[in-house]
């Protein structure tokens, strides 16, 4: 039998959408780490430059760019700009996302356009736009974040919980619409994670620790999940070994779930 290195993407061409921090940076780090040449693209310039310099000095393939996900044409520009440069786009990572604290009524108009914006129809906009190219040559992984809200609810939380839940039904139509083409698109959905965004929104409590704990027991093995433990599986899924996984739902929230 020959060797091979499993979950390899060598020679791979990458987008991953989010990447300045948090489950972006280190799913950016596991796939160039796996021989991706990955664009890291970000709305915040000096956040996405940071890891990408970080990539480098690995001796990785890491390449920041300034995308705001929610702008429909900056998206269609992007993405053509990519394939002109790079030829192809193999792999495809749309994690950039934002949340919202509130019911339905104190949630503004404003408020769940801008969730809606950001952490769907950036997913669209750029799906959209690489999915002619990997159609043309018959393959390509697509990867949507969503989350542990994408398939239940959560106090306080609609506006997030309403996207999310969008985003699996988005990768659900879009895997069976294009099964047939070879390009396979699945999501991500995690428990909480142990990321900046989380750090900061704790601090923003009286007593933060209570409020970790709170939130850490709502997991069966009574833990956040660390940002790589998602990067894990969105290598496997970018990785040719997936190639029977598409309009997957890949759950990985600690037992989050289990008790919903």
């Amino acid at each position: 039998m020959n060797k091979r290195t499993h979950y390899s993407l060598q020679n791979k061409q990458v987008v991953v959408t989010g990447a300045g921090s948090g489950i972006g940076a280190a799913i950016a780090e596991e796939l160039a780490a796996a021989g991706a040449s990955v664009v890291l693209a970000d709305l915040r310039p000096d956040a996405a430059e940071e890891v990408a310099a970080r990539l480098r000095k690995e001796g990785w393939a890491g390449v920041a760019e300034v995308l705001d996900v929610a702008d429909d044409a900056a998206c269609a520009a992007f993405a053509r700009r990519f394939l002109e440069e790079r030829g192809r786009c193999d792999v495809l990572v749309n994690n950039a996302g934002i949340g919202h604290v509130g019911t339905i009524l104190n949630t503004a108009p404003a408020d769940l356009d801008r969730l809606w914006s950001v952490n769907l129809k950036g997913m669209y906009s750029l799906s959209r736009a690489f999915l002619p190219s990997m159609i043309e040559r018959r393959a390509g992984s697509i990867i949507n974040m969503a989350s542990a809200l994408g398939l239940t609810a959560m106090e306080d939380r609609f506006a997030y919980t309403v996207t999310k839940h969008a985003v699996v039904g988005l990768t659900r139509s879009m895997a069976l619409d294009f099964g047939p083409t070879g390009v396979r698109i699945n999501c991500i959905c995690p428990g909480r994670v142990e990321t900046p965004f989380v750090q900061a929104r704790l601090r923003e409590y009286p007593d933060p620790e209570k409020f970790r704990a709170q939130m850490v027991a709502t997991h069966a093995q009574k833990r956040m999940a660390q940002p790589v433990e998602i990067a894990w599986a969105a290598r496997y899924l970018a990785s040719d070994e997936s190639a029977f996984v598409t309009g997957s739902t890949m759950v990985i929230d600690g037992g989050y779930l289990c008790g919903k």
